[in-house]
């Protein structure tokens, strides 16, 4: 049992950080992940494009980087949508390699932990109650 608990622990672990961070850019973006128009909208949203050219400027030996509010703002984008199918990956994946017990637990304690860290359940976008849903 204990190799189970080690497993389920680190799997926590790793939902928990996911979680929070996906909450946190949510909350920054102002994007309710419990909206499902929103959540589409997310998505669909177009991936920033690199900067071509370089625009770093040497001043008194630090660069400085110039970016505007919203590059950053489709920086942030990126990041949350790249968490948010990561996050599907990493519970795929243990459904498959874990079974439902041990994923149903971590995913319950990162719930906790999120809710423990001072955000409203489901901040991160999921739902426990539809996910594990059985028609």
């Amino acid at each position: 049992m204990q190799v189970n608990d080690q497993l389920t622990q680190r799997l926590c672990t790793s939902m928990n950080g996911l979680n929070v961070r996906i909450a946190r850019l949510a909350s920054a973006l102002h994007v309710s992940l419990n909206d499902p128009i929103a959540m589409d909208m997310l998505m669909a949203t177009r991936q920033t494009q690199p900067i071509v050219n370089e625009r770093r400027t040497a001043s008194i030996g630090l660069a400085q980087v110039n970016v505007s509010a919203d590059r950053r703002r489709s920086h942030l984008q990126d990041e949350l949508r790249g968490l948010l199918v990561l996050r599907l990956q990493l519970e795929v994946a243990s459904l498959n390699n874990n079974g439902l017990s041990v994923t149903l637990q971590a995913m319950t304690q990162a719930e906790e932990h999120l809710i423990r860290q001072g955000f409203e359940p489901g901040a991160d976008g999921l739902d426990l109650d539809d996910f594990f849903k059985v028609n």
